[in-house]
């Protein structure tokens, strides 16, 4: 009975997995939606406030320069995941067969027989 309580946990962790990866993606969607409004917002309150409509747009240039911050931000953060994932042993397994195949198809014909 112990074996299936343990069982059970480590079904539900990779279930739970996918979710998180999938909010955390969309948390970047709602990010960009959420700066661009606030960048709006802030705009209309230069505006209002100073009485110039230029100056709404500086709030929409806010709002949009933080939006690609935040871009800039995950792709950042997606970049050392996936270089750390990189370096793992597994994968460099992959890599030297992948260079091993480009030093034999230099020595291969048309027909990739190799020639001397």
């Amino acid at each position: 009975m112990g074996e299936n309580k343990e069982e059970s946990k480590e079904e539900h962790k990779p279930r739970i997995k996918p979710i998180i990866e999938a909010a955390d993606s969309l948390s970047l969607g709602i990010s960009m939606v959420v700066a661009v409004v606030m960048g709006v917002g802030i705009g209309y309150l230069l505006k209002s406030m100073t009485g110039y409509a230029w100056t709404f747009w500086i709030g929409v240039a806010v709002g949009i320069a933080a939006a690609v911050l935040n871009v800039y931000k995950a792709y950042s953060k997606q970049y050392k995941e996936y270089e750390e994932l990189a370096k793992e042993p597994r994968y460099a397994i992959k890599k030297k067969l992948e260079d091993d195949e480009d030093d034999d198809s230099f020595w291969e014909d048309d027909y990739g027989e190799k020639s001397h």
